[in-house]
């Protein structure tokens, strides 16, 4: 389809956000030049400042209108409560509508009928009728309200990933939820206020019905959504453009679309993750809420500190919308959803254990960034890798079953707080209020990790890659990369070590005995086994020239030369199921590259594992050498030095404790051994290792799967070993 106003270019085929600047304000910057989005920003703004205004305007309306505390706070709840309840009604068949019909004058459609409900609630009551049969049609408009809202969300939901490139999704979705829950909820509240001071400022007096301000505020709220249908039907008709299938959608029964939503949520494992981890954070939000004012009382406080933890949770959750992206850059967002729906429910379990207002108001903050995060990382995701054909339908079941799992959990926990009661059990100077307030936070903190724990393991799109080291890496720019997918069903062993430590010896006897067992045998070398290799190898290594590499143009050049090595000989011959026996590999660039050259270890361990996809060795046999001896025997063949054999005693020392602490951190997967020891011992306990990793003699190597622990790339030492370039024979 064609995009207005869109010059992203290719950047929308990239994926996670393959631009420059994927976060920040750049971003949003360049979404607002996408001008259907725009358009639709603008007056989505302006009818979420309505609604919030309609909120509260329609509940003080109803209270207005009857006599009496009760009465007055039936009417306010009644108006406020019903709000909720369409999506009983309603919920299973909204998203169905979403993606059978049209998403464009399904949302014309609702609006118009919007604009007629709210008005029609002022008109009523300066026909003079009653004020209870005002309060009984203001019930029953807002249930249609709400009814038509539930159509409305996700026609507007799925519409919008098909005006915008994917690339600039998050960004887009950054801006609507900080606009939807953060500015006019505020600004609805202080219009509201400003609006009742200026009115009675300007008549004086008891004023007259059609100027009460919350019959203006319906009155706006009305005209909003009359205002986003015309723009919506003529303004931004590249919502209909984009939607694929319809006729063909149209041609099912509903009952045939509706069933085939649920089952295409419950046999995706993404969206299943997604829906489990997104109502387990609204569960937690909602028990955080229910308890919040009995959890103040435990504190010693009152009303006001009730509104300053309910404010606090706000503050958070504009913090994590509007921060965290720019926080974890280029983190996979599949992982950052999981880990913010752990953050938000870790937070509620410290809730449980604060002694002090300041605590609570910290943990709150931690609570709203979590749940802010995680919803925006969500609805990227259901956003972008959701087909369009059923986006609507999943839509439509997050958006009710956050509804449902809130009201569920705000009930339930104020019902069981206000049974459990609190007593206080005083240590020492402390006052600690045991509490079903705090139990009942407790458990919804770990039950809300185990979701978020659950959801990650079902969407995880980097497995293998440990968590809080690629969380690291991204905050710092360079996210950890998954292993490659392939299936090896050969075996990779390396011969690691320092000049002299005998290497070539200890690989051609190996391989020797390999092949008498009649197994198909690769030996190879880094640099120099590829015609690539051997003029990168004359490089790095010929002291013939003057004009000798930079440090971290060696680190690429040894970079170059691995990954043409492991595409073009390594990867092919573990895939035939051969025995791929190495003369260096990647721990020989951290520790000459690294340690020697003191470059940076963990960017030469990053460039090396984007350079072999993650390949890691099944076993390394590090062959140590005191750097005097090892170069003793070198010297002995009376062959001229490379440029890495003339380095220092002092650079030589560093590059053998470097590989020492690499296998001192990965012992399972090294073999360390004395090279001083004669030749014929270090190869018998080289062979006893290798027949029990291949069992035996003729027998098959083990496969191991496209990606797992053997596979993965890792940022510290240990990690960075498969990463790492080697330098020379």
């Amino acid at each position: 389809m064609s995009r207005s106003g869109d010059q992203s270019g290719n950047a929308a085929t990239q994926p996670n956000g393959g631009q420059a600047d994927p976060s920040g304000y750049a971003a949003i910057r360049s979404v607002l030049r996408i001008r259907p989005f725009r358009r639709l920003w603008i007056v989505l703004g302006a009818a979420s400042f309505g609604d919030w205004l309609g909120l509260l305007a329609t509940a003080l309306f109803a209270a207005s209108q009857v006599q009496g505390s009760t009465a007055q706070g039936a009417a306010f709840g009644g108006v406020t409560a019903i709000r909720l309840l369409p999506a009983l009604v309603l919920g299973p068949v909204a998203g169905v509508f979403a993606d059978r019909f049209d998403r464009r004058w399904t949302m014309v459609i609702c609006d118009l009928l919007r604009f007629v409900l709210f008005a029609s609630i002022p008109l009523y009551a300066l026909s003079g009728a009653p004020g209870g049969l005002v309060v009984g049609w203001a019930l029953i408009a807002t249930f249609l309200i709400e009814s038509l809202t539930l159509l409305w969300i996700p026609a507007k939901e799925a519409a919008v990933p098909n005006l915008i490139p994917r690339a600039r999704l998050e960004a887009a979705n950054q801006l609507t939820l900080i606009t939807t829950y953060g500015l006019t909820p505020v600004a609805a509240a202080i219009g509201l206020a400003v609006l009742d001071r200026g009115v009675r400022g300007a008549v004086g007096g008891d004023l007259p019905s059609w100027a009460e301000p919350a019959q203006l505020a319906l009155w706006f709220n009305s005209f909003s959504r009359l205002a986003t249908a015309l723009v919506v039907a003529f303004g931004i008709k590249e919502i209909s453009e984009a939607q694929r299938g319809e006729t063909e959608r149209a041609e099912q029964s509903m009952f045939r679309q509706f069933s085939e939503g649920w089952k295409y949520i419950g046999q995706t494992p993404l969206v299943r993750g997604l829906v489990l981890g997104i109502f387990g954070a609204f569960a937690g939000g909602g028990i955080v809420v229910g308890t919040a004012k009995f959890f103040a009382n435990s504190l010693g406080a009152g009303d006001a500190a009730f509104s300053l933890l309910f404010g606090a949770i706000f503050v958070g959750l504009a913090l994590g919308i509007g921060l965290g992206p720019m926080v974890v850059k280029e983190m996979s967002r599949r992982r950052w959803f999981g880990m913010s729906i752990v953050l938000a429910s870790a937070a509620v379990m410290t809730l449980a254990f604060a002694i002090h207002l300041s605590m609570a108001i910290v943990g709150a903050v931690l609570v709203g960034a979590g749940a802010g995060m995680a919803f925006l990382a969500g609805t990227t995701l259901l956003g972008g890798e959701v087909a369009d054909e059923v986006r609507g339908r999943v839509f439509a079941v997050v958006q009710i079953g956050t509804r449902l799992v809130l009201i569920l959990a705000i009930g339930l926990s104020s019902v069981l707080v206000g049974v459990g009661g609190s007593r206080k059990l005083e240590i020492a100077d402390l006052g600690i209020s045991v509490s079903s307030t705090r139990l009942l936070l407790l458990a919804a903190g770990a039950a809300g990790i185990f979701a978020g724990i659950s959801a990650f393991g079902q969407m995880d799109d980097k497995k293998g890659v440990p968590v809080l080291a690629d969380l690291w890496g991204s905050i710092r720019g360079r996210p950890l990369m998954p292993s490659e997918p392939f299936v090896s069903a050969g075996l990779f062993v390396v011969f690691e070590g320092g000049e002299g430590a005998g290497k070539s010896t200890q690989l051609t006897a190996l391989a020797e005995r390999l092949r008498g067992q009649g197994r198909d045998v690769v030996v190879t070398r880094e640099p120099g086994a590829t015609g690539v290799g051997r003029r990168i190898r004359s490089l790095v290594l010929d002291t013939s020239g003057d004009d000798a590499p930079s440090p971290r143009a060696e680190a690429l050049l040894y970079a170059a030369d691995r990954a043409h090595h492991v595409a073009t000989v390594v990867r092919p011959a573990l895939v035939r199921g051969g025995v791929v026996i190495s003369d260096r590999y990647v721990d020989s660039s951290l520790a000459y590259q690294g340690a020697g050259r003191t470059l940076p270890v963990d960017e030469v361990s990053w460039l090396s594992s984007w350079a072999t996809g993650g390949l890691k060795p099944d076993l390394v046999v590090l062959l140590d050498v005191e750097p005097r001896t090892g170069l003793s025997r070198v010297a002995s063949r009376n062959e001229g030095a490379d440029r890495l054999e003339a380095e220092s005693i002092a650079f030589h020392e560093r590059v053998r404790y470097a590989f020492l602490d690499l296998a001192a951190a990965d012992p399972k997967r090294y073999l360390v051994l004395d090279a001083s020891r004669p030749a014929e011992e270090i190869t018998a306990q080289v062979a006893r290792r290798i027949e029990e990793m291949l069992g035996h003699p003729g027998g098959i190597v083990h496969p191991r799967p496209a990606q797992g622990p053997d596979t993965s790339v890792q940022p510290e030492l240990s990690d960075a070993e498969l990463v790492t370039m080697e330098h020379k024979t």
